[in-house]
């Protein structure tokens, strides 16, 4: 996980059902951060900001992987679509350039 960005572009892992992928998304960071490598960052867009909410389960992982180094950045324009900016408890608002900046640099790995 090293040098890595997490992509996350939706509040749920997989396509099907719905309940099962957000018991997927939480498996996986329940599991990511319990690493000893972490990746750089993870930045949320889409319906993935949602996660970023206190509405989340996965907002304490998030928490926990902020709290250990990894940045938590959540796309403005998504999270302004939604409707969430007052409703963020984890990371920043951040932009697509960021995302870019980032991935001149970082290897992307997107959910």
């Amino acid at each position: 996980m090293k040098n890595k960005i997490i992509l996350v572009d939706s509040n749920q892992l997989g396509k099907g059902d719905e309940g099962l992928g957000e018991v997927l998304i939480e498996t996986f960071f329940t599991l990511l951060k319990q690493r000893e490598v972490k990746p750089h960052a993870v930045f949320l867009l889409n319906s993935g900001v949602q996660l970023a909410t206190d509405e989340s389960l996965v907002s304490v992982h998030l928490k926990e992987l902020a709290n250990s180094g990894v940045e938590i950045l959540a796309c403005t324009t998504c999270l302004n679509h939604y409707h969430l900016m007052e409703k963020l408890v984890v990371g920043s608002a951040s932009t697509m350039g960021k995302f870019i900046d980032l991935a001149e640099s970082y290897e992307i790995i997107t959910l």
